[in-house]
């Protein structure tokens, strides 16, 4: 009878992998992942072609990939698990989210709870086998998206994934820290400013990807008390806040011209600036006034939201193919000296 329970546990648990698999938010965090390789494949491209004073093989690269891939899933799933259980009562009460694990009743909180700890803890821990640095910035991660956006600020204030999105911002400066080799003390100090270029990209891009997720599903975060722009202001604003975000998102693409110290060649501005207006173009496509469809739905939002998961990829997929040329052969396209 005592193995036949330890049986019935482990095929309980089996049919429970799916489900804890599901906390982890594995294709949000896949995005996650592909801003903290570019910044890796940056960081290596540069030191090849001699914009930094740092050795780095490809060995070294792929070695430091699989590590931050596996970390960070970890790391990033844990958080996610923590967010689940913190919002498993509001998450009843949204379609979007009603069917997650724990409000469908295939997850107990506790188990949930436990398991985005365990997770966030030891994927954290494992960047010490790259850098002290990335350690400290997937801690810094988690705790700000579990205690200053989770449980502070997603319930109090419309500016809620405004601050909040600190905490996504954070995977290029891990991929940058975990191939770093600066002694300095100072977990700010990466030896270059461009990790924090693309923290930025990230840290404006977050909000109006979110405040379209709000307007297509508009109506949902209302029911569930949580002050989404959208709801607490109304769409009309909302959009108008975007486009501004949509305005200093096109300025990171013009780094080179007004910060020529940066290194950063003349391409990038013209990559990221077609990219950023590609993108600017979805969010004022958007009419607050617009009628939805038969689900409720605002599609326009819907259009600008998705595109925002296409623009901030090809952003960081054409910033390695910046680093992957050698200055030299850009020409007038190269930095400005």
């Amino acid at each position: 009878m005592k193995h036949r329970g330890v049986f019935l546990s482990i095929v309980d648990f089996k049919k429970r992998i799916p489900f804890y698999v599901k906390l982890m938010k594995l294709r949000v965090v896949f995005l996650l992942q592909v801003t903290a390789i570019c910044a890796i494949l940056a960081h290596d491209l540069l030191a090849r072609n001699g914009s930094l004073d740092i050795n780095r093989g490809w060995a070294d690269t792929f070695s430091t990939i699989m590590i931050t891939l596996v970390a960070g899933t970890l790391s990033a799933g844990g958080a996610n698990s923590i967010n689940m259980w913190f919002d498993a009562d509001i998450d009843k009460l949204m379609s979007r989210t009603q069917k997650r694990p724990i409000p469908s009743g295939h997850l107990s909180p506790n188990n949930a709870l436990f398991f985005g700890m365990t997770l966030s803890f030891f994927g954290s821990s494992l960047f010490f086998i790259l850098h002290w640095k990335a350690v400290f910035w997937s801690f810094f991660s988690v705790f700000f998206y579990v205690f200053v956006y989770t449980i502070w600020l997603k319930r109090r204030t419309p500016q809620n994934i405004v601050i909040g999105g600190v905490a996504g911002a954070t995977p290029p400066l891990i991929g940058w820290a975990a191939c770093s080799s600066i002694d300095s003390l100072n977990p700010f100090d990466l030896g270059s400013p461009i990790p924090w270029m693309l923290f930025l990209l990230i840290f404006l891009w977050t909000p109006p990807h979110f405040w379209a997720l709000a307007l297509y599903r508009s109506g949902e975060y209302g029911k569930a008390n949580v002050p989404m722009l959208n709801e607490v202001k109304g769409p009309k604003r909302t959009v108008n806040e975007s486009k501004v975000y949509c305005v200093l998102l096109l300025l990171i693409g013009s780094v080179p011209c007004f910060w020529p110290e940066s290194g950063l060649p003349l391409l990038w501005a013209f990559l990221s600036g077609g990219l950023s207006i590609w993108y600017a173009k979805s969010v004022w496509d958007i009419d607050p006034f617009e009628e939805l469809n038969s689900q409720g739905r605002m599609p326009k939002a819907a259009q600008s939201f998705f595109r925002s998961l296409y623009y901030l990829g090809w952003m960081h997929v054409a910033f390695v193919f910046v680093c992957f040329i050698p200055p030299e052969w850009l020409g007038p396209l190269g930095p400005i000296t």
